[in-house]
This record gives structure tokens, sequence and C-alpha cells, in this order.
């Protein structure tokens, strides 16, 4: 696992290569969660020979993953079944156990007071796990 300052760097690059909306949208969520979590570790994490890795947001264990796909940026919640999400922002995977996700599109506006709180709740919910 490459150290912060690295997976820091590795997500400016993933930001700048990708050079349209999706780099835009990636690096915007990316500022909602550290205002909501100003002590979130950023890490690269799961590159291999197919896939450049993937950066990762943790404090006290997993938050998210910021993963980008032609037609989406996607968040994914380690554990969003288990987050109240009142404003409804997980639109992906919401069939699945534990995790949740969130599909912002290219025209998509993003509710950053609801994504803090979501941030914010995964943050709790590690602490007390």
């Amino acid at each position: 696992m490459a150290d912060e300052t690295n997976a820091s760097k590795l997500i400016d690059e993933r930001i700048r290569e990708l050079g349209d909306w999706r780099g835009e949208t990636l690096g915007k969520v990316r500022g909602i969660i550290k205002e909501a979590d100003p002590d979130v570790v950023e890490e690269w994490k799961w590159a291999k020979a197919t896939s450049p890795g993937t950066p990762v947001w943790s404090h006290d264990g997993g938050i998210c993953t910021g993963e980008t796909y032609k037609n989406v940026v996607k968040l994914t919640f380690f554990k969003g079944a288990s987050l109240d999400d009142p404003a409804g922002l997980f639109n992906s995977s919401l069939e699945g156990k534990v995790r949740r996700a969130i599909d912002i599109k290219e025209d998509d506006e993003i509710d950053a007071e609801a994504l803090k709180n979501l941030i914010r709740e995964a943050v709790a919910l590690n602490a007390r796990s």
C-alpha cells in the first residue's frame, strides 16, 4: 500500500489524467470528503496490470472508494447499507447487504451537505465498530 502522500499524488494524477467532467467530479467529491472529515486518510488500492488503482478514503476503517467509469463517477461506501440516507443519495448497489454506492453522472448536481452527512456518519460507524 502506498503511503498517504503518494496516494494523494496518485489521486491528483488521476483527476488530471481524466481531464474531463469525471476528473472535475472526482475532485469535487474529494474536496467534500475532506471538508466533512479533515482527518480522512487518502489511500490508493488495488493497482494491478489491468487497473491503475482506485482512490480510497478511510478513517478508522474504509469510508468509500472513488471509481471512474465512462459514464459515471461511483462512490462506493464500504458500510453503506448501515448508513442512514435521508437525502436518497445512494442510487446504485442497493441490493447489496453491506455496500451502497452513489453513481454521479455528467450533469448531476452533488448535494454537498447530504454527502458530508454520509461521510460523517460512516466515520462515526467506523469508530463504533
